[in-house]
């Protein structure tokens, strides 16, 4: 598992990589928090991830309701696996994906 945020002037970008779950939940949402504290555009990029369980995806929902409170929401960026479009969309979160929010 590998979470790593990167900040420029004028956004903050979260990549996620090899299998995300509970046991990184806490830096997840500490980075998610972080990066939305910051004021700056919002992007997590999927593209290295091989599995997200239902903790790292409902903390990416919340994430994306709590941005777009503010007018703003989280993109997504880079070809997400097909396993990984699969899971939202079988967990309806089909306008995550549409949206790119």
């Amino acid at each position: 598992m590998s979470l790593v945020r990167e900040e420029s002037e004028a956004t903050n970008v979260i990549r996620l990589e090899d299998a995300i779950g509970i046991a990184c939940a806490a830096e997840l949402k500490k980075l998610l928090l972080q990066a939305l504290e910051s004021g700056k555009e919002v992007s997590v990029s999927l593209e290295g991830a091989t599995d997200l369980d239902v903790t790292a995806v409902q903390l990416l929902w919340a994430a994306v309701r709590k941005k777009r409170k503010s007018g703003a929401g989280i993109v997504l960026v880079g070809a997400m696996p097909e396993t990984l479009s699969t899971a939202f969309a079988d967990a309806g979160f089909e306008k995550f994906l549409v949206s790119g929010n």
